[in-house]
């Protein structure tokens, strides 16, 4: 039996997986790993802040989003802007987030680094990305709501790459 060695995607996306499995929202267990030059810097997973009570003891803490998309419709001879909500649990901090966090806590530059997440980062952690400089993104799937981050990549020159163009549903 011959052993096939996995690409270094592979790996650090197996890695990801695995990180993940300390997250404490169900509903999105995802974990996170940034590498620079094949070599791990950091990780992180969906959890809250240390000390607060995780979805898993308390429950979610659900908030509804409403962002305007680019549908339009008439009415009445007026314009008017669909709205779409979307619910978020804002009980816990995101993989990327708290990867990006443990590397400023032990003072870890990410610079140049490639961060490897299970699904299009949101827009909040793709600002963060984009701020401390890593240079690529490497997903497992998109996001349902990704595709600012995705444009917002493309102009900050930092390439996205997906190993599926499966998407990722959350209920509500």
């Amino acid at each position: 039996m011959t052993h096939e060695r996995p690409g270094w995607d592979e790996y650090f996306m197996g890695i990801a997986d695995k990180v993940a499995e300390r997250a404490t929202c169900g509903r999105g267990r995802s974990g996170c790993v940034i590498v620079k030059n094949n070599r791990i810097l950091v990780t992180g997973y969906v959890g809250s802040p240390p000390g607060m009570f995780h979805c898993d003891e308390a429950g979610h803490q659900m908030i509804k989003v409403y962002k305007e998309d680019n549908n339009v419709c008439q009415v009445k001879n007026e314009i008017i802007y669909k709205q779409l909500g979307t619910e978020h649990c804002v009980r816990t901090i995101h993989a990327e987030q708290n990867a990006i966090i443990q590397a400023a806590k032990h003072g870890i530059a990410l610079e140049g680094s490639t961060l490897y997440c299970r699904m299009t980062p949101c827009r909040v952690c793709a600002m963060f990305i984009v701020s401390v400089g890593i240079r690529s993104v490497v997903c497992e799937k998109k996001y349902h709501t990704g595709q600012e981050s995705e444009e917002m990549f493309h102009k900050a020159d930092i390439p996205i790459s997906f190993f599926s163009d499966e998407i990722q549903e959350y209920e509500k």
